[in-house]
């Protein structure tokens, strides 16, 4: 038994090479487990095992309860899983199969698509990326809260990227509803409130736009007592235009997903 793909984007499991799980029970295999793919064939010192793993509160003989551990981990994985090296030990196993990982490069190759002017290339390698995720980030870690934070921000950067190159083959009709869906959680985010308010008009509901655009303003000034930066001004302009076309100089958002 020597599975081969690691997920840590949701409850973690380990994956043989044909896809079947294999069962790794109990709350700290599976911390240990996690903490050792986020750091792929690099040596983890035990110190910070423990740490992880126990959150603060760690075993009498926390060195002999880590060893134990491990033993475990290489039982329910294979012997040769998991390496013992100088202070601490040692998940082998390639970077590209862990899911964390491969999202990152999967998400860094879909939005340099979309920076470079290639959105049917983007949106089909960021929906390889975000199908990866089956939870929240790092569920198993018993204190998750500053590192999932990160990959649930990068997640969002993401969707972002995906949805502007929809956007972009004119799919807005398709997406409204998960941009409505973003901004509802994510009220501040005026990335996605142009996202959204470009899809508004690209089905023809101008006057939409600009209600939520009025919303919007409101809600900065009320929250942070600040105006909408330029990107939702120039489109703004554009929706007050008379003619409907966009304003010199603005090209409909960022590339790399903050649109």
């Amino acid at each position: 038994m020597d599975p081969v793909r690691y997920r840590v984007l949701g409850t973690t499991q380990a994956l043989r090479p044909d896809g079947t799980p294999v069962p790794v029970g109990g709350a700290r295999l599976r911390a240990l487990l996690t903490v050792l793919a986020l750091r792929p064939a690099r040596t983890v010192p035990a110190a910070l095992l423990v740490d992880e793993v126990w959150h603060g509160d760690p075993p009498a003989d926390a060195p002999g309860a880590l060893q134990a551990l491990v033993g475990r981990l290489r039982r329910t994985l294979g012997a040769d899983a998991v390496e013992s090296v100088d202070g601490g030990y040692r998940l082998v196993v390639v970077a590209d199969d862990v899911d964390v990982h491969r999202f990152e490069r999967l998400a860094g190759e879909g939005l340099r698509a979309l920076a470079d002017g290639d959105p049917a290339k983007a949106a089909v390698v960021l929906d390889d990326a975000l199908a990866l995720w089956h939870g929240p980030a790092l569920a198993d870690l018993p204190d998750r809260t500053a590192e999932a934070a990160r990959w649930e921000t990068r997640r969002l950067d993401v969707r972002r990227g995906r949805l502007t190159a929809a956007l972009s083959l004119g799919q807005a009709e398709q997406c409204l509803p998960e941009l409505t869906a973003l901004c509802d959680l994510h009220p501040l985010d005026e990335p996605l409130q142009v996202l959204r308010l470009r899809a508004l008009r690209d089905t023809g509901r101008s006057a939409e736009a600009l209600a939520a655009y009025e919303d919007v303003r409101q809600l900065l000034a009320d929250r942070l007592g600040s105006d909408p930066g330029p990107e939702l001004r120039a489109l703004h302009g554009e929706l007050l235009s008379p003619a409907g076309e966009p304003t010199p100089g603005w090209g409909g958002g960022r590339g790399g997903g903050g649109a």
